[in-house]
């Protein structure tokens, strides 16, 4: 046993200092990035802020309007084929071409480590090669069977540009970069549904997991997404500010038209992807050689995501504005973190 003496912090932890700005509008900043990925050397161009791969938020409906807006969505990992492959055909049927790439450009297929799942994903690719994207989602990323299991599959699709996770600690980081990964996902436990730290005791303050894990993927060319952990669109720009290359959202994009989720009294369930409700759903019931780490919740009806969007982007373009940050690539450069005993003046409540 050995503890760690040095702080660690989260996203309420801290704030970030204002720079003097040329900046006359939030309209002069420019919220896109480019990347050309390590291993797969595919490259992207858009806003790096993705849905979660969660029910009620990875869907492809929300896939479809996110992409409109040049955002990105992981699908939830359940669908099957031909759900998938109907719903394409669709999209080619009623919408236009540009739509239709911006589809496949800003889509991730999702998949765990199971060989159903390999096989499904290898379906999908055989009848229909345009998906750019494959998500290798598991909760615990430290696992050297998941480690070897990202490195075949960056064998078996070489052009396929990987996303794989969860961890929260440069070395692994680095471990599936090497391994083949082109994207890593940072974060355990720090999601609004999520009850590893509880049930586990086992975690890691997301803002510094962004800050050194980001540090470790750049030094090897390789990228990285923030994982949860975002209660509003202060915190996206806290993420960005630490280096993250992506910022993924599950929580703040729940409650939508395009979640799917049924909407009861002006309410809608939204629950953890490793919760007794997903384990129900998705897999018949919890095993017995396991606990639930994740819980349910209800969240107000939002309506259509576009004005969640539009609340999102605002907040990143005017964050940005305070610290003179023109492009998205300089926010990392212009971000200087205070420590801070509280950030919000709650006096009448947290909404």
């Amino acid at each position: 046993m050995r503890i760690i003496d040095d702080t660690k912090l989260d996203f309420s932890d801290v704030l970030i200092v204002p720079k003097r700005s040329t900046l006359n509008s939030r309209k002069d900043v420019a919220t896109s990035r480019e990347f050309t990925f390590r291993n797969s050397k595919q490259s992207y161009l858009g806003v790096p802020i993705m849905a979660a791969n969660m029910d009620g938020v990875g869907t492809l409906e929300m896939a479809t309007v996110l992409s409109e807006n040049f955002m990105f969505t992981t699908l939830v990992k359940h669908y099957d084929v031909d759900a998938i492959l109907r719903y394409v055909s669709a999209l080619k049927s009623s919408a236009s071409k540009e739509s239709v790439n911006r589809f496949y450009n800003f889509t991730a297929l999702s998949m765990g480590t199971s060989r159903e799942d390999y096989d499904k994903i290898d379906s999908i690719l055989i009848n229909d090669s345009n998906f750019k994207y494959i998500c290798i989602d598991v909760a615990n990323g430290y696992s050297e069977m998941f480690i070897e299991f990202c490195n075949r599959a960056r064998t078996k699709w070489p052009d396929k540009v990987l996303i794989a996770g969860n961890v929260v600690t440069p070395d692994i980081t680095e471990e599936l970069i090497l391994n083949g990964v082109d994207i890593v996902k940072i974060g355990i436990g720090p999601g609004s549904v999520c009850t590893t730290r509880k049930q586990t005791g086992v975690g890691y303050p997301q803002l510094s997991a962004i800050i050194e894990c980001a540090d470790a993927a750049h030094g090897l060319g390789g990228h990285i997404i923030a994982d949860g952990g975002c209660t509003g669109p202060g915190d996206v720009v806290k993420a960005f500010g630490a280096g993250a290359d992506f910022v993924m959202l599950g929580g703040l994009l729940a409650g939508h038209i395009e979640g799917g989720g049924i909407v009861d009294k002006g309410k809608v369930q939204f629950y953890g992807m490793s919760s007794e409700n997903a384990m129900n759903k998705h897999h018949g019931g919890m095993a017995d050689y396991r606990s639930s780490e994740g819980k349910a919740v209800t969240v107000p009806f939002k309506g259509e995501v576009q004005d969640t969007v539009n609340d999102i982007l605002g907040g990143l373009r005017s964050g940005m504005t305070y610290i003179g940050a023109k492009t998205l690539k300089e926010v990392g450069r212009r971000t200087t973190f205070i420590r801070v005993n509280n950030q919000l003046n709650n006096v009448y409540g947290q909404n």
